[in-house]
């Protein structure tokens, strides 16, 4: 049982990131592209697109990964992840998850 919670906790700490560090300003210049559709102020006026304003970083990191890494599929968000870095992906993320 020990293990396993141990095993546990090294996952979950493993898939935290260090939003805190993030910077805003970087975040909100790399995501001038990211307005086309999920609009300037990160709530998209078009229905198919996500609102991002708001949302948890951790969260916007972790779908950015997974559209660069192939886990999640699309093509224009497969292209929009795939020059990002991590710094960049964070960094995007804090600035989004800062918009109310």
């Amino acid at each position: 049982m020990k293990t396993l919670l141990t095993a546990s906790i090294a996952v979950i700490a493993s898939l935290s990131f260090n939003v805190s560090a993030a910077d805003i300003a970087a975040g909100k210049a790399k995501a001038a592209t990211c307005a086309a559709c999920h609009g300037a102020n990160g709530i998209s006026a078009i229905p198919m697109y996500p609102n991002l304003a708001g949302q948890k970083a951790e969260y916007m990191v972790k779908q950015l990964k997974a559209f660069k890494s192939g886990e999640r599929k699309d093509p224009v968000m497969t292209a929009m992840a795939m020059p990002l870095s991590e710094e960049d992906m964070i960094n995007v993320s804090a600035y989004f998850a800062s918009l109310k």
